[in-house]
């Protein structure tokens, strides 16, 4: 386990733990190359030896590195640090899906559909690389808190290719699809059925299948009909209920081609909710519900335990991804002397007697057809036909009825291209060979700002080809006063700001006279201009600001006290005492132990070292000093100047001067030192033969004088 404060590669700073699963730890560190915060996921110390675990655990990395999007949590980095493997990703603020639809209970349909659309963008750039997610549910999709949503937990990701097929790492029971639950063929319709089941848990507040046991859940996917969504939520509009049903039909060639196609129904039913445009696939004989037999009973119970265990992982883990789950695959290559193993034996037989049914199926329909026998009106691939196609076949109907004989000029049937972005309109009117050109801009309660509010041509309406349409664009609500939320609570300003259609965010800050959670101040302020849609950010109190004691023990004084007085607590007063063990000067103590809890202002002391305690000893000197034998004994004049030193240099103990010999040299309370050192400087004079004075200087050392100890 990663303690705080520790760096990995020198870069990133591990600031703390959020979370843990199965094989991983989640954290939060600081990336001090880049100044921004990430999550890194980091190999529990048991699997870092274990060369295929760190190999599964590099796969996550290596599945999702190559995506950017800004529906998708991003992968940054992956590296290997003194046996510590860990991936470096997107650190987002906010909550799971779950956690939001167990806050609400339902959603309504617009705020399902929007996070619906996100998440499906996400998907769409994954599928895009040819990346299939497998675990799509409410638990690996985050509400960041400015309301960006964002699909993590590429773990059982795998590139797909035309070989895509089963894998026992499988997705959480309740969300998997049926190919999942009997492990079979996965590809991206997998993952459509799963949002599918998210959609229909968003505006439902509930799993369409639940049951005592994961083998249970498993079955009814497989063989059990959902209760219909408005069941459950008796408003929900007939194109939400039928994308759902279309999402989730046990069958994947019933189910949407393609992402793209889902979010293309998704965005028209944000505009026409209660219209029925949604194309439903006919049933056909081999998507009618079968009974699951017991063998396939056993193998499903084999899969739903690794569904199991890793919902268990996902529960444990804070940073919102699952973790676990990362047994190791069978190997495709077992297959020895050209035999296949049980599973691939089991699975060749399944699809020989799948295809044996189809191909029946198929020769009975087309002897129906010949016989007259099924005779529907209009099919599902009429339906489903390019507006240039229908068209073509428009005109040529026209031709044939005798009435105008040839077609002067080709003409189009207009579709309607309200609530496409510019982008999106040009696409759809090049492909039926019609041109697009913006007449302008104008305010809208009913289109978000960038999409087609108007048309010049209303749709049905036939247009000759080469026509250019023009389009008006929305740009917004129109824009009223920013409500007043100050004083009031985080959920009461929350609700304030959202009925009036604009989005809260949030920014903390301590404040000593206002409570906890509740609104100090706002940005934009009360009365300023705002759209729907636009954010405004609520600073919510975190009330009197507290701080832990840091251990300035051993430090310095003054590194001590600026470090206390920079977090905010007041050094109220010091005192000095000795100490063997800290150095002068230092800080042997603080008033509050290290670590403590306290408001900002609380005052502390601080006890300094005065260093260690010397215990004085007292000495006493009584020493005679005579005439040394070179001075003559006739002088007519001698003095000596005598200095006492505890050791040689300038530590003087005393000094005398002395005219008469023998000298006595008295001294008591002498300090720690136990001999002395004496300097006598000697100046004496006589007279010579011819009576002049001659004058004479000298000097004597003494060394080691002893002392006597009081």
């Amino acid at each position: 386990m990663l303690r705080e404060g520790i760096y990995l590669a020198d870069r990133y700073e591990i600031v703390g733990k959020i979370g843990a699963g199965g094989m991983a730890d989640v954290y939060k560190a600081k990336d001090h190359t880049l100044g921004r915060f990430v999550g890194i996921k980091v190999l529990k110390p048991e699997f870092s030896e274990d060369v295929n675990f760190v190999t599964k655990f590099r796969t996550e990395a290596q599945s999702a590195a190559g995506l950017e999007h800004p529906n998708i949590v991003n992968i940054y980095d992956v590296g290997s640090e003194n046996s510590i493997h860990y991936i470096v990703m997107e650190y987002v603020e906010g909550i799971t899906l779950k956690m939001y639809i167990e806050k609400k209970g339902q959603l309504s349909f617009k705020e399902a559909v929007s996070i619906a659309i996100q998440v499906g963008r996400g998907i769409e750039a994954a599928h895009n690389k040819h990346i299939i997610h497998r675990d799509i549910k409410p638990q690996n999709i985050i509400i960041s808190t400015e309301g960006k949503v964002k699909v993590t937990d590429f773990g059982i990701a795998r590139v797909a290719n035309a070989n895509t097929i089963n894998s026992e790492v499988m997705g959480s029971v309740h969300y998997a699809s049926p190919e999942q639950a009997r492990n079979g063929f996965v590809d991206g319709k997998s993952d459509i059925y799963s949002l599918g089941i998210v959609m229909y848990e968003m505006v439902t507040g509930r799993v369409p299948f639940d049951g005592e046991s994961t083998v249970a859940v498993a079955i009814q996917h497989l063989q059990e009909e959902m209760v219909v969504p408005t069941a459950y939520a008796p408003d929900l509009p007939v194109s939400i209920e039928k994308i759902i049903l279309k999402c989730t039909q046990k069958s994947p060639d019933r189910r949407y081609d393609t992402i793209s196609d889902l979010l293309m129904d998704l965005k028209k039913a944000l505009i026409s909710p209660d219209e029925d445009f949604v194309v439903m696939v006919p049933l056909g004989q081999q998507d009618k519900t079968r009974i699951v037999k017991q063998e396939e009973v056993e193998t499903i119970k084999q899969q739903t335990q690794n569904m199991y265990r890793k919902e268990l992982v996902d529960e444990e883990d804070g940073y919102g991804e699952a973790e676990g789950d990362y047994e190791e695959d069978e190997d495709e290559d077992d297959d020895e002397d050209g035999f296949l193993n049980p599973k691939m034996e089991k699975a060749v037989t399944i699809m020989g007697i799948v295809a044996a049914v189809i191909i029946v199926a198929i020769i009975i329909y087309i002897g129906g057809s010949f016989m007259g026998l099924f005779k529907f009106g209009s099919t599902e691939k009429e339906d489903r036909k390019e507006p240039e196609q229908k068209q073509e076949e428009i005109k040529k109907d026209e031709g044939e009825d005798g009435d105008t004989g040839t077609q002067e000029t080709e003409k189009v049937e207009m579709i309607d291209i309200r609530g496409y972005t510019f982008e999106e309109a040009l696409d759809a009117l090049n492909n039926i060979h019609l041109g697009l050109e913006k007449g302008g801009e104008e305010s809208s309660e009913e289109y978000p700002e960038g999409q087609i509010v108007s048309q010049s041509v209303a749709e049905g309406s036939m247009v000759e080809k080469n026509t250019t349409i023009t389009v008006i664009i929305s740009s917004g609500a129109g824009e009223f006063d920013v409500p007043d939320v100050k004083g009031r609570s985080k959920g009461e300003a929350e609700s304030i700001l959202t009925e009036a259609g604009l989005v809260p965010a949030y920014d903390y800050q301590h404040d000593d006279s206002i409570p906890n959670d509740q609104v100090i101040s706002q940005n934009p302020d009360v009365g300023a201009k705002a759209k729907k849609g636009d954010t405004v950010t609520i600073i919510l109190s975190q009330g009197r600001e507290t701080l832990q004691v840091p251990d300035v023990r051993d430090k310095p004084e003054a590194d001590a006290r600026a470090e206390l007085e920079g977090m905010g607590l007041v050094v109220a007063s010091t005192s000095g005492d000795y100490s063997d063990n800290i150095a002068e000067g230092n800080v042997i103590s603080q008033s509050i132990s290290p670590w403590k809890t306290v408001e900002t202002g609380t005052q502390i002391t601080l006890v300094i070292s005065l260093g260690k305690k010397i215990t004085t000893q007292y000495y006493s000197l009584n020493y005679s000093i005579d005439l040394p034998g070179h001075i003559p004994l006739d002088s007519t004049w001698v003095e000596a100047k005598i200095t006492l030193h505890k050791s040689e240099g300038d530590d003087v103990i005393g000094t005398w001067i002395a005219n008469s010999f023998p000298y006595t040299v008295n001294v008591s309370n002498i300090e720690n030192c136990s001999r002395g050192y004496f300097v006598i400087e000697w100046e004496w004079s006589y007279v010579d033969e011819d009576d002049t004075e001659i004058r004479e200087t000298d000097k004597t050392v003494i060394e080691g004088v002893p002392f006597t100890q009081n």
